[in-house]
């Protein structure tokens, strides 16, 4: 984005979060530019993150948006998160982890405004993203939860035959989840 204000720099996560997002009227007008930054060094193998890529490139494709993809690095995001590994989802590895990639958008988007699908997942804190988010001037506020936003990506993405994982994304999420299937059996 480089400085210009027009324009908007979604963090995307993934493909079925970003489909509840893209289309929103908050972003959508002859005006506005709106950019993806796939940053998701919180995924747990590259495979993931190249799984996730591939998919959040067929969205970028399908509503003709520049992709911009933040190199994989995992061990950067470990050494940001550590000594919180034995955290539950949704505590304070997660806001961690929130820090870590809104910075790096922040860094991408530059004077620009930025903004993050997270907020459309019914597992992740609108609230805890807004704070998070506050460190930055040029962060927008969109929760994505509202106007059925989870919904409508969740659709999107079976429609269009997209990979949905079923966690998060990095490895003490996969275990918790794993471990939560496990109670149930």
């Amino acid at each position: 984005m480089n400085g210009k204000t027009d324009g908007l720099l979604l963090h995307i996560c993934c493909a079925p979060c970003g489909a509840g997002c893209v289309k929103r009227p908050e972003l959508v007008s002859p005006q506005r530019k709106v950019e993806l930054f796939f940053s998701n060094s919180n995924l747990d193998t590259a495979e993931e993150f190249e799984k996730r890529l591939a998919e959040v490139r067929k969205l970028a494709e399908f509503y003709h948006l520049k992709l911009t993809v933040d190199p994989y690095d995992h061990a950067a995001w470990l050494a940001a998160v550590a000594g919180l590994e034995n955290e539950a989802e949704g505590g304070a590895r997660c806001r961690k982890c929130f820090e870590y990639n809104l910075a790096r958008a922040a860094a991408a988007a530059g004077n620009g405004a930025f903004a993050t699908t997270l907020t459309v997942s019914p597992r992740k804190s609108s609230k805890v993203l807004f704070e998070v988010g506050g460190q930055w001037e040029n962060f927008e506020k969109i929760d994505y939860k509202k106007q059925n936003g989870y919904l409508t990506g969740r659709n999107f993405a079976l429609e269009q035959g997209y990979y949905r994982q079923n966690y998060c994304g990095c490895e003490f999420s996969r275990r918790q989840r794993e471990t939560q299937e496990e109670k149930k059996l």
